[in-house]
């Protein structure tokens, strides 16, 4: 009970830490005017993705006991799954409750279109590394995919260059609530206490899951790959809410597939270097259910020029799907 206890604790400080960074990183892009790509693709993804990004960094880094590694790979293949399935269903579902139609999405097709096409390539790629055979080439892959994330925000800022910054309406900054125009070196402090915040969180949520699953008889690869996103990344899809019921739409799944490509690229890199990398079956099978999903929908976006709230909703079968192989499975 106690490290049940300890768990939510620890969520409830990640959430809270993650409120106060996308808030600091949406003033950010706004007084550095960049447009509505780069917002919602890096900024507001990279932001609202951080919760369950460090919790596989401090899993690997800082390992307690033989499961450490088990934690941060259930993670790091958590979160992309979790975007490219739960998330689509959570955005088409929020659609259809506030439109009460199925009328297309309000998308730039450009921008979503890039982001599926770089997620789906280096997702593959990290998949693929698991069957390489030495760790030197291992090692390569996982430059490649540092390289690709880093080509993909300058192309992403690039074309965003000369856009209208979509965040006319923001919540005041927390550390300088009193002014409409804080000052970049506050929303600077404002973004490194919320991330120490973060970690905080993290470093108590992975000692917590690795004893909660011993004690439930559950994987810890398992327990981090469905509990840790799921909790950690209620911000990100909040926001995906506030925005569709806007009509921001763009930005609500620019929020959500930029993460995927941050999710896809850096940190898989990291668990690359740094673990064993052998994916086993369960594992495997979530990261091909996520291509999957994601592949619909990108198939979707190139065949209409547009996405439809109902179509959304398939990504809430291929989750299921998996939940179906967790349990045939356990």
């Amino acid at each position: 009970m106690k490290d049940i206890i300890f768990l939510v604790f620890s969520l409830g400080i990640i959430l809270v830490g993650a409120e106060i960074f996308t808030n600091g990183v949406e003033w950010l892009g706004k007084r550095l005017k960049l447009g509505e790509g780069a917002v919602g693709s890096i900024l507001a993804a990279v932001g609202t993705a951080l919760p369950e990004t460090l919790v596989p960094v401090i899993a690997i880094l800082f390992p307690r006991g033989t499961d450490g590694h088990e934690v941060g790979i259930g993670a790091i293949l958590g979160a992309p799954f979790m975007l490219g399935t739960l998330a689509f269903f959570v955005v088409g579902l929020t659609a259809i409750s506030f439109r009460r139609t199925n009328k297309p999405m309000y998308i730039n097709p450009r921008i979503i279109l890039r982001d599926l096409r770089f997620f789906m390539l280096v997702y593959f790629l990290a998949i693929l590394a698991s069957f390489l055979p030495s760790y030197s080439i291992k090692l390569l892959v996982s430059v490649i995919l540092v390289g690709a994330y880093l080509l993909y925000a300058l192309q992403t800022i690039k074309s965003s260059q000369g856009e209208i910054n979509a965040y006319e309406e923001l919540s005041p900054c927390y550390f300088a609530r009193g002014s409409r125009r804080p000052p970049l070196r506050v929303i600077y402090i404002q973004i490194i206490v919320a991330l120490l915040i973060i970690v905080l969180g993290a470093e108590i949520f992975v000692g917590s899951v690795q004893t909660v699953a011993l004690a439930l008889g559950v994987p810890v690869f398992v327990l981090a790959l469905i509990i840790t996103p799921v909790a950690t990344e209620l911000p990100e899809k909040f926001n995906s809410i506030i925005w569709v019921r806007k009509g921001k739409d763009t930005l609500a799944l620019g929020n959500i597939t930029g993460a995927m490509v941050f999710q896809s690229s850096i940190i898989p890199a990291l668990g690359i270097a740094l673990t064993p990398w052998k994916l086993e079956p369960l594992a495997l099978a979530s990261a091909l259910l996520a291509l999957v999903s994601v592949g619909v929908q990108y198939y979707c976006l190139i065949k209409n020029k547009t996405l439809f709230p109902a179509g959304l909703l398939l990504g809430g079968v291929f989750y299921a799907v998996f939940i179906v192989l967790v349990v045939i499975g356990s």
